[in-house]
């Protein structure tokens, strides 16, 4: 089919009231920024329509059903304004009736713009509850309060930059559809482009908080060529949101979890769990049964005042089975953006061959910082003589392709010898929490033995270390001597 217009902008009328006299509305300024950006991005003028309803009353105009059917995209402004008015909840409704096929590929013609945020859209065709939209609001966060505030660069400069991405990242889906929509024939109305080569990604819903993160790690996805998943809103209650998130985490290739300070939205159900929680415990265990990677974000420093996102934020840090089969991730945005990407290429790439010890002997993984390579050598020879097999980190190459080797080898050695010497306390709680993670890993789930070698120079945290009689702790502060290598040996008898 033939279409005359790229989309239709509907709206409520009360919504595009200007602040003072001399300004234009918020929706007509939105729709000169789209149309601006779209044509740019399209390299054509872009072809877009919507009543100007000057007259301020809503009544439907009967003439607008006409053009629908050679309309590709309708675009709805939502707001409380927007469900209340008995002629957009009409415009919506002949779209639907008049453009036949609703979905292109996995998406639906019909785009949700959110100007302020709004209760489920009863009023609406049960298609506008199913379909994700893109929210142009933020909150303003005061003492534990949230108040919406809308995007609008007039009169919130601050908010320009987050508008602009947000315009972008909808012109960029609304291209996806045109191109595909443009690509059908006559002769094969059904037909629509393949399908992305690349898998799937499981970016998990999160609080309101890291809303904003969530979609710019989504946009730099997409960007790549990845699917995301859900592409659609969940259900409310607790065993069908269940059902449907496990039947997508089937579909995916890694798994996503955003972490913040609030619970975010909790499913009627028994349970009272939040949607965080459960999408983290329904990839747990689909990371035991089929092995799926995943990555949590949990940036430095988070706490939370709600008791049970407490709970759950120390558990994620402290409890290897809530981690299970995860890289947590506690730096900025731009770190949990390399991981996933590295996580990716892990998964379209062939799995190099497991390091296993030589016949009979047991492995030792003997990490060490590289400032401490030739200190650790007299422990190498020594273990070496007694009959172990000794692996040492790699220190040359990319940084993926020295976390895949270090997770491999965590994946498959006895025993783990944390050689603690020039390293900073930085460097020995990520060496903790990449051990932690290799639990998820491992056959059986179970960590292999771990001892810590402490060796000069002395600082507060190894002194408080011996003081604390911490188990499995070696102290080689005076350096590597008999006494030593004996007390070494009698707890590597452990294995």
């Amino acid at each position: 089919m033939a279409y005359d217009k790229h989309l239709f902008i509907s709206y409520a009328h009360l919504d595009d009231q200007p602040l003072t006299p001399e300004q234009e509305g918020w929706v007509s300024r939105f729709h000169e920024s789209l149309q601006s950006v779209l044509t740019i991005r399209m390299g054509q003028k872009a072809k877009i329509w919507r009543d100007k309803k000057l007259s301020g009353n809503d009544v439907f105009a009967d003439e607008i059903i006409s053009q629908f059917p050679k309309t590709e995209i309708l675009v709805s402004v939502l707001s409380k304004c927007y469900l209340e008015s008995e002629w957009c909840r009409r415009e919506v409704e002949e779209f639907c009736r008049s453009c036949g096929e609703l979905r292109v590929g996995n998406k639906y013609r019909i785009i949700k713009v959110v100007k302020l945020p709004v209760e489920r859209v009863n009023k609406l065709p049960p298609v506008m509850n199913e379909m994700l939209g893109y929210d142009f609001f933020t909150y303003q966060d005061q003492d534990l309060k949230r108040t919406p505030l809308e995007l609008d660069p007039l009169y919130f400069p601050k908010s320009r930059e987050l508008y602009v991405e947000k315009l972008c990242s909808l012109s960029d889906d609304i291209i996806d559809m045109v191109k595909k929509m443009e690509a059908q024939t006559p002769a094969a109305e059904n037909t629509f482009l393949p399908p992305s080569s690349r898998p799937a990604v499981f970016v998990a819903q999160c609080s309101w908080d890291q809303k904003e993160s969530r979609e710019a790690l989504i946009r730099d996805l997409r960007q790549h060529g990845y699917p995301i998943l859900p592409d659609r809103t969940l259900p409310s209650d607790e065993e069908s949101f269940k059902a449907e998130t496990a039947r997508l985490l089937e579909q995916c290739a890694l798994a996503v979890h955003l972490v913040g300070a609030f619970p975010g939205l909790v499913p009627d159900g028994r349970s009272g769990k939040s949607t965080v929680v459960l999408q983290n415990e329904l990839a747990i265990s689909r990371s035991k049964t089929s092995g799926l990677p995943r990555v949590i974000w949990l940036p430095d420093g988070t706490s939370s005042l709600d008791p049970d996102q407490a709970h759950f934020i120390q558990t994620l840090h402290s409890d290897a089975e809530a981690q299970f089969g995860a890289d947590l991730i506690t730096g900025a945005l731009q770190d949990l953006k390399a991981a996933v990407h590295c996580a990716l290429q892990k998964t379209e790439k062939i799995e190099p061959p497991k390091a296993q010890a030589t016949q009979g002997r047991k492995l030792i993984y003997l990490v060490c910082d590289q400032t401490d390579r030739e200190s650790v050598l007299p422990l190498r020879k020594s273990l070496m003589n007694k009959g172990f097999e000794i692996k040492i980190p790699l220190f040359d190459g990319d940084a993926a392709a020295l976390d895949q080797a270090g997770q491999e080898m965590l994946s498959q050695c006895d025993i783990v010898i944390v050689f603690y010497g020039k390293g900073t306390e930085g460097w020995k709680r990520s060496v903790d929490g990449d051990l932690l993670k290799s639990k998820g890993r491992r056959d059986g789930g179970a960590l292999p033995l771990q001892l810590i070698y402490l060796s000069s120079p002395a600082t507060t945290e190894k002194s408080e270390m011996i003081q604390l009689e911490e188990p499995n702790v070696i102290n080689g502060l005076e350096g590597f001597s008999e006494n030593v290598n004996q007390t070494l040996l009698q707890a590597l008898q452990q294995v």
